[in-house]
């Protein structure tokens, strides 16, 4: 089964690629042509049974702190379109990592950085965090017909604003361009403690993202599922009183 692509999952930084390589996963990143969308398409093309978004996501209500987990319900697209994760994927995966949420999650084309707009968007859609490729995976993964989860780590809680430097020195792939980050913060001594902060919750977030990985063994879990009768979720940390009701 280690040669055989079973789950494809779909990240957008370096370090998530490389936790979540394994038997029966192939990995997909934005690097390679036309981007994350492209790439995941062209995999899925070649065989699969199921795709995964995983890595990292902001939080957009109080209480999630750098390294809570959230196993996606629903991923709301860019337009406002609700798309369903399998719900016996996510019943295997929080079975796997007990005290996740199993919450919506709301995609976005771009960082979402202030404490303001991420209060509004929860708001308005009721989801528990956002990230930049969960809705470009469901939206393939419908379109195919194959299964559909998300495992994300919180990096950014909803009341910290992520430091301006510290955009400017991230690559497209998600990597830290040092170089950027210095000059960002050269001659502004006082951005110093919110650069620093947000390298501690990356140190957080992503030794969380490790230990669910090895939980999940391999294929995620996904291949479990059909050695076993349809199970129920599982308890699992409940959606905060605040995301429970939706706007119309």
């Amino acid at each position: 089964m280690q040669d055989v692509q079973v789950v494809i999952a779909a990240v957008g930084m370096n370090f998530e690629a490389r936790i979540a390589a394994g038997p029966g996963v192939t990995v997909v990143g934005r690097s390679g042509p036309g981007g994350l969308f492209a790439s995941v398409e062209r995999a899925i093309r070649q065989g699969c049974q199921g795709v995964v978004s995983f890595g990292v996501a902001g939080a957009l209500v109080p209480g999630l702190k750098p390294g809570s987990l959230v196993i996606g319900s629903s991923v709301i697209d860019v337009n406002g379109e609700h798309l369903p994760a399998c719900a016996q994927w996510a019943a295997r995966i929080l079975k796997s990592i007990p005290g996740a949420m199993h919450a919506p999650i709301l995609g976005s084309e771009g960082p979402v950085a202030h404490p303001a707009v991420k209060r509004l968007l929860h708001k308005r859609t009721g989801a528990a965090i956002v990230d930049m490729e969960s809705h470009l995976a469901a939206r393939l993964a419908a379109k195919h017909g194959i299964a559909f989860a998300a495992l994300r780590v919180v990096c950014d809680p909803s009341h910290r604003a992520l430091p301006t430097a510290a955009l400017i020195g991230m690559r497209p792939d998600g990597s830290t361009d040092g170089l950027a980050v210095l000059r960002g913060i050269a001659g502004r001594p006082s951005v110093i403690p919110g650069v620093m902060l947000t390298a501690m919750d990356a140190a957080a977030a992503r030794a969380s993202l490790q230990r669910a990985r090895i939980a999940l063994g391999a294929s995620f879990g996904l291949l479990e599922i059909a050695a076993e009768p349809a199970v129920g979720l599982p308890d699992a940390m409940p959606i905060l009183p605040e995301a429970e009701s939706q706007p119309a």
